[in-house]
């Protein structure tokens, strides 16, 4: 009987054996299911968080671009030169500090534009000039636009009972009188560039 005992207890721990490896098999096989799970669900996430920076960077890659081209737009439309700068300010400037607000003020009309394209040199013989086409928006009376339009190219200032000399020309280019009293007056400055 004792060999039969023995047998009995070795099969009992074989199949205990067996149980319990699978039982480890399976509890493995449950981790590593639930493991790819959470991979897979990582994956989605982080594909999904992939296409939303790409969205993003694309929409940020053309806002910039957008920005760029603005920006050179804006820099196009800004004088150029320190020089354009300076007969500029000194166009903006009559005598005693007063300027062209003031100039249109004193006779009688009000700036309501004023356009100043970056300045481009013209040669007449062996003088080179730099030549700005301005374009200045007034409104007022008629008698005062063309007294307006007399004060910018003689340079007197209606404020004052003289005139005086300005270290560049202008010339009157066109002058468009609009409905209601609003007049466009393109003007060509010239000034010497030495």
């Amino acid at each position: 009987m004792r060999i039969n005992i023995n047998k009995k207890i070795w099969l009992i721990i074989g199949i205990v054996i067996f149980v319990a490896a699978l039982v480890f098999l399976v509890r493995i096989y449950t981790q590593q299911v639930q493991e790819q799970e959470q991979l897979r669900t990582n994956l989605a996430t982080q594909q999904a968080l992939l296409r939303t920076l790409t969205v993003t960077e694309n929409d940020t890659q053309n806002r910039l671009n957008q920005a760029e081209s603005l920006l050179d737009a804006s820099r196009a439309k800004f004088p150029q030169s320190v020089e354009s700068i300076e007969y500029g300010e000194d166009f903006f400037k009559t005598a005693y500090g007063q300027n062209l607000y003031a100039m249109a003020g004193g006779c009688g009309v009000n700036l309501t534009g004023l356009t100043i394209p970056p300045p481009t040199d013209k040669a007449v013989g062996a003088v080179t000039y730099s030549v700005s086409s301005v374009e200045v928006t007034v409104s007022g009376a008629i008698d005062d636009i063309y007294k307006f339009i007399d004060a910018i190219g003689t340079g007197i200032d209606y404020k004052l009972p003289w005139s005086f000399q300005r270290p560049w020309s202008v010339d009157v280019t066109s002058v468009n009188i609009g409905v209601g009293g609003s007049t466009t007056i393109k003007l060509d400055i010239y000034a010497y560039k030495g």
